[in-house]
């Protein structure tokens, strides 16, 4: 029987370790923390369940297709539910902009910000159709391991023009600035900015639309604890609290992983879902691959980092959606200062999470459980003290959710904490604290990114943020894909 390593439980190495088992393939997931998830982590204080995130549950199949490998049912592990509006999005000014795919909803939205902008969005809504067809379902579980690989998707990719931006793109179909802004913030879910970011980004649109967003009862936690409950059930073995230190390699060939503790476990194949910086830089660091790869990513753009705050508060809001978008006064000079400038603004635009509007069980009767999340620059642009900065920085955004929300905020709270770019760092091992790896720009993507197999040693292999197709559920769960097929082929020959 053939075995394989698989480093790091975050969603994408719990999706390779399902498809790996349900294959035959005896598989074991190494984890350094004490919880599986990676950055689906999550934390319970004074009664409150905090997801750390992701918290935007997209294209469901894309999971459920991990159960049916076996005859399964996802549906008996956990219970997803539907989230409606998607997100409301709200303007300093007053304005709010329910965010769906209730097509009749949706366009009175649109008439309300400008009517003339309704035949335009049905001429987006085409396009995200296209460009979802070609790069997400055509290409999105698809290896891209040659140049010629490239070449071959060219011609698609440059039909719907993937060389622009997708708020470029946005604004050839609209011309109000809100609806640009809600048309094309998604990038930023993903690490992306959405004045660099690649067209082709548009196709989360479509997939929001057909697929829905949902929520996983009980938090995101919960989906992971059903993945692990999966995987365990078809023979896997997951070890927690104990990080690899080593990928053992003989020439260039992986031999198996030696953990922090001296653990040793010698395997066929071994993948990592860790930091593709980490991987190299520090698992490889006694092979010639290891620090000539670890070279050429210091030169790459990463993405942004992120600063959180976590809080439970007294009282419920069912006035408060699942998720919101709260813009700041600027949009493309905020993306600047987080993207290139490397600057701590005065100003923010906020994502807003309340799971108990949906799930009331993840704070104690009569109380509320949200966080706000902040998009900031990396390590490398901001070397900024945290420890110093972060609880003037949560006190400003907890400030401004009681400015536009819930204004006696401070008076509520029963508990908070945040979590900044030197917690990514510290706990997930993430290069300059990115939250989402190698920033999404065309020059970084299919191709350009992190191979599914290295070019090297060839039985080791990358899934997650770094690979392709790049961050959210549903990359690292469609780069599970690619990578695994990948691995069964070359194990079985």
């Amino acid at each position: 029987m053939k075995s394989a390593v698989v480093i790091g439980a975050g969603f994408g190495g719990l999706a390779l370790a399902i498809r790996l088992q349900a294959a035959g393939i005896k598989t074991t997931i190494v984890e350094a923390r004490d919880k599986p998830g990676g950055r689906g982590y999550f934390w319970e204080k004074d009664g409150f369940i905090f997801d750390g995130g992701p918290t935007v549950i997209t294209d469901p199949p894309c999971l459920t297709q991990l159960w049916a490998l076996t005859g399964h049912d996802m549906a008996q592990d956990i219970e997803l539910l539907p989230v409606m509006p998607f997100y409301r999005l709200n303007w300093p000014d007053g304005t709010n902009f329910d965010y769906s795919n209730d097509e009749t909803g949706l366009r009175k939205e649109i008439e309300k910000l400008d009517p003339a902008d309704v035949a335009g969005y049905a001429k987006f809504l085409e396009y995200s159709k296209g460009v979802h067809d070609e790069g997400y379902v055509k290409l999105g579980t698809k290896a891209f391991l040659d140049f010629a690989s490239m070449i071959k998707a060219a011609p698609a990719l440059a039909r719907y023009q993937a060389w622009r931006s997708v708020y470029s793109m946005v604004s050839s179909f609209v011309k109000n600035e809100k609806l640009r802004e809600a048309l094309s913030f998604h990038t930023l879910l993903v690490g992306g900015n959405p004045m660099k970011t690649s067209a082709i980004y548009a196709l989360i649109h479509k997939l929001e639309k057909d697929g829905g967003v949902w929520f996983a009862k009980g938090g995101t936690n919960r989906l992971i604890a059903a993945m692990v409950t999966q995987f365990e059930r078809i023979g896997g073995t997951i070890i927690l609290n104990d990080g690899v230190e080593r990928i053992e390699t003989q020439g260039d060939r992986t031999t198996g992983i030696v953990t922090q503790s001296g653990h040793r476990i010698e395997c066929d194949a071994v993948a990592t879902n860790g930091d593709i910086m980490h991987s190299y830089r520090d698992l490889l660091a006694h092979h010639p691959r290891g620090k000539k790869a670890a070279n050429a990513l210091s030169r790459k753009k990463f993405s942004p980092s992120l600063f959180v705050v976590h809080f439970g508060i007294k009282g419920t809001w069912p006035g408060i959606p699942h998720h919101m978008i709260l813009f700041g006064p600027r949009y493309k000079g905020l993306l600047d200062d987080i993207y290139d400038h490397g600057v701590l603004p005065q100003d923010f635009s906020l994502y807003l999470h309340h799971p108990t509007v949906s799930d009331p069980s993840m704070a104690p009767e009569g109380c509320s459980t949200f966080y706000a999340l902040a998009p900031v620059a990396h390590q490398g642009k901001l070397p900024i003290d945290w420890e110093e900065m972060g609880p003037v920085f949560e006190k400003r955004i907890l400030d401004e959710v009681g400015r536009r929300l819930i204004p006696d905020i401070h008076d509520r709270i029963v508990t908070k904490f945040h979590y900044t770019p030197a917690d990514f760092g510290h706990d997930l091992n993430a290069h300059l604290g990115s939250a989402f790896s190698l920033e999404p720009v065309l020059t970084q993507s299919a191709w350009f990114r992190v191979h599914n197999r290295d070019d090297v040693i060839d039985n080791l292999y990358f899934v997650g943020a770094g690979t392709h197709p790049g961050a959210g559920i549903p990359g690292v769960v469609g780069s599970a894909k690619a990578t695994a097929e990948l691995m069964i082929a070359d194990l079985a020959g």
